[in-house]
C-alpha cells in the first residue's frame, strides 16, 4: 500500500512538471528570440545594426511615387535632418512621381542606365501587386536580406487587417512583398453652400450620385466630378469598388449615369480642387483629400458611403532594382515608425491616416484629435468584402471601357442623358419610360473581340480575358475604337427612343429598324454656376443589388521576430507544447492503469 501511495506521489510529481516545463521552455525560447540589434530603445533600435551592415555612405535614395509634392517635399525635409539619413549617409531623396502606366517602363530604363529605383511608395494595392508580378518588389527575406528586420520590426505594431482589409502582401511562404504606410477610405466630398444653392440633396451611397437630380442643370452646369481612370488611382479604385458593391452590370449602370451627371477630370486633385472652390457639389475623393478639403473650407464634408467602401492600405516597398538595399530599408522602416514618416500623414496640408495608430501617442499625434477619430472611424467602417485579386485581373480592360465609353464619348452620354432626365423631373415622362431609356442608355452592345473575330459584350469574363491582352497596342486600339463607336450609337439610340416617346409612342416596338441621329445639337458651353437655381427636388432610388462577398485572398502573413527560424517542419515552441501534451497522456493512462489494479 506504502508503495502504491508512493508511486501515485511520482506520477502526480510528474505529471505537474509535464504542464510546468514547457511553458517554462517556451518562455525561455520567446526570451531567447530577440531582435539581431538586442534590447535597444525607441526610437529606431534598428539604426546602429543597419549600419554596421554596410559601409556605403553618400547615398542619393531614387523613389517611384504617387504621391504628391506636398507630401514629398515634407518627406525630404524631415527625413534628410534624421538620425536615420545621417547614421547611414543618406544625402538625398530623389523622387519620380509619375502616373501608374510608366512605373514598369521607368524602372527597367533607369536600370539600362544603370541606376537604381531603390522604393516605390504610394499608389494602392493594385498597382503594387502588379510591380511585384512582374518581379519589381524585393520579398523581405531576412535569410538573403537581415536588413529587412528593421522593417519588419515596424510592421510589427501594424494589425494584419483594419476594417477587414490586410495591411500587406505576403507570398505562399509568408514572405512579405509590401506593407501599407498609411490608410484611406473612399467616399465623395461634398460642399454644403452649392448642395443649398442647387437644391439638390447631400449623397449617402454611390448610386445617388446617379440620381437625376444632379442633372437639373446640365449640360451647362454638372454638379458632379469624377477623374479619368488613366490619370488616378484613387478613382479607379472607387470604379472598382461600385463594380463590387453592386454587382458587375448593376455597378456598370451607376457608372454609367454617374459619368453623365459628371464634370471629368484629368486627376483626382482636381477634383478636390473643385468641390473646395465651389464649382461643383460634390467629387469622389480618397479620404485625405476630403478632409483635406474640410480644413480649408467649412463647408465642406467628407462623406463614406455607408456599407459601400472598403479601407485600403497605400503600400511601400523595396524595389528589387535597388543598389542600396540597407538605406532602402531604413527609409521604409522610418516611414512606418511612429517617430518618423507617420507623422508625416499628421500635417494639417496632408491630413492622411496613419496605418501605425502609435503615432496618435507621440507629442505632435495628441495634437491631432480630429485626424486620431477620423481613423478610428475608418477602422471600424462598413466596409464591402472586397477582392483583390478580381480587382488586379480586370482593372486595365475596366479602366480602358470607362475611357471609351464614358470619358471619350461623354458630350455624347451626358447631352442625352440631361435631355431624360429634364424629360422625367418636368413630367413628361413617366417612371416607367424613365426606367425603360436608363436600361437603353446603359445596356451592354456588342463588338467584335479582336481576338477571336466573335462578337461579344464586355462581361465581367470578357474582361478578365483581355486585360493582359490590352498591353498590346493593336488590341487596344481596335478595341477602344468599337468601344467608343459602339457607345455613341447607343447613346444615339436611346435619344431616338426619347423623341418616339415624347412623340406619343408607347411602348416601343424595337424591332423598327431606326437609323441613330445626332444626338441634342448643342455645342459646348462654358460651365460655369447657374445663377438662378429653382426646380424642385425629386430624388429617385436606383436600383441595387447585394455587395458582393467574396474574400480578399492574401496569404498569412510571416512575421518573424527571432534572429533565427526553423527552416521547416513545427516551431521550436509548438514541438514543446506537443511533447509535453504526450507525457500527460501517458502519466493520466497509467494512473488509471493503477488505480484500477488496486
Amino acid at each position: 500500500m506504502e508503495a502504491l501511495s508512493t508511486t501515485r506521489y511520482l506520477l502526480l510529481t510528474i505529471l505537474v512538471v509535464s504542464i510546468i516545463a514547457p511553458l517554462t521552455i517556451n518562455a525561455s525560447i520567446a526570451k531567447a528570440q530577440q531582435w539581431p540589434w538586442g534590447e535597444k530603445e525607441e526610437p529606431y533600435p534598428w539604426l546602429d545594426y543597419l549600419a554596421s551592415l554596410t559601409t556605403e555612405r553618400n547615398v542619393k535614395l531614387v523613389i517611384i511615387t504617387r504621391h504628391e509634392s506636398t507630401i514629398l517635399v515634407k518627406t525630404k525635409e524631415i527625413f534628410l535632418k534624421s538620425p536615420v539619413a545621417q547614421k547611414l549617409g543618406i544625402t538625398d531623396l530623389i523622387f519620380l512621381p509619375i502616373g501608374p502606366e510608366l512605373w514598369d517602363e521607368t524602372i527597367r530604363k533607369y536600370k539600362e542606365r544603370g541606376v537604381s529605383v531603390d522604393v516605390a511608395w504610394g499608389g494602392g494595392p493594385t498597382l503594387f501587386n502588379y510591380m511585384d508580378e512582374l518581379g519589381h518588389l524585393l520579398p523581405l527575406n531576412v535569410d538573403k536580406h537581415p536588413e529587412f528586420y528593421a522593417i519588419l520590426y515596424e510592421m510589427n505594431k501594424i494589425p494584419e487587417e483594419i476594417a477587414g482589409a490586410p495591411t500587406r502582401k505576403a507570398d505562399e511562404n509568408g514572405i512579405v512583398h509590401w506593407i501599407g504606410a498609411a490608410i484611406s477610405s473612399f467616399g465623395f466630398t461634398v460642399n454644403h453652400k452649392l448642395l443649398q444653392k442647387y437644391n439638390v440633396p447631400k449623397p449617402s451611397k454611390w448610386s445617388d450620385l446617379a440620381s437625376p437630380v444632379y442633372a437639373k442643370y446640365l449640360p451647362q452646369t454638372p454638379l458632379v466630378g469624377i477623374a479619368d481612370p488613366f490619370k488616378s488611382t484613387s478613382n479607379t479604385r472607387m470604379y472598382e469598388i461600385i463594380l463590387q458593391a453592386y454587382g458587375w452590370d448593376e455597378g456598370w449602370k451607376v457608372l454609367t449615369l454617374m459619368a453623365a451627371n459628371s464634370r471629368i477630370y484629368d486627376s483626382s486633385s482636381g477634383v478636390r480642387d473643385d468641390v473646395i472652390r465651389g464649382a461643383i457639389a460634390v467629387g469622389i475623393t480618397i479620404d485625405f483629400y476630403g478632409y483635406t478639403a474640410m480644413k480649408q473650407n467649412p463647408d465642406c464634408e467628407y462623406v463614406i458611403p455607408e456599407g459601400e467602401s472598403i479601407v485600403n492600405a497605400d503600400p511601400i516597398a523595396v524595389l528589387s532594382a535597388t543598389k542600396y538595399p540597407v538605406h532602402a530599408a531604413a527609409f521604409v522602416a522610418w516611414v512606418l515608425s511612429e517617430f518618423g514618416g507617420q507623422q508625416i500623414w499628421l500635417d494639417p496640408d496632408i491630413n492622411r491616416l496613419p496605418i501605425n495608430a502609435k503615432v496618435f501617442d507621440t507629442d505632435p499625434g495628441k495634437e491631432r484629435p480630429d485626424l486620431k477619430e477620423a481613423f478610428e472611424k475608418a477602422s471600424v467602417v462598413g466596409a464591402i468584402k472586397f477582392n483583390e485579386s478580381l480587382a488586379s485581373a480586370t482593372e486595365l480592360a475596366m479602366q480602358a471601357y470607362f475611357k471609351a465609353t464614358l470619358v471619350e464619348a461623354h458630350y455624347d452620354l451626358q447631352r442625352v442623358w440631361a435631355e431624360i432626365a429634364k424629360a422625367y423631373l418636368d413630367g413628361k415622362i413617366t417612371e416607367e419610360q424613365f426606367n425603360f431609356l436608363i436600361d437603353k442608355l446603359t445596356e451592354p452592345f456588342k463588338f467584335k473581340d479582336p481576338l477571336t473575330g466573335q462578337e461579344t459584350t464586355f462581361t465581367i469574363e470578357y474582361a478578365m480575358k483581355i486585360n493582359k491582352k490590352l498591353t498590346e497596342a493593336a488590341v487596344f486600339g481596335q478595341l477602344m475604337d468599337q468601344w467608343k463607336t459602339g457607345a455613341i450609337n447607343r447613346y444615339q439610340k436611346t435619344y431616338e427612343y426619347l423623341k418616339r416617346i415624347l412623340a406619343g409612342e408607347w411602348p416601343i416596338k424595337e424591332e423598327t429598324p431606326t437609323t441613330p441621329t445626332t444626338s441634342p445639337s448643342t455645342s459646348p458651353t462654358t460651365l460655369s454656376p447657374s445663377p438662378s437655381p429653382s426646380p424642385t427636388t425629386t430624388t429617385i432610388t436606383q436600383p441595387t443589388t447585394q455587395p458582393t462577398t467574396t474574400t480578399p485572398t492574401t496569404s498569412p502573413v510571416q512575421t518573424p521576430t527571432p534572429t533565427t527560424t526553423p527552416a521547416g517542419g513545427l516551431p521550436s515552441t509548438t514541438l514543446y507544447t506537443v511533447i509535453g501534451i504526450l507525457i500527460l497522456i501517458i502519466i493520466v493512462v497509467g494512473y488509471i492503469i493503477m488505480s484500477k489494479r488496486r
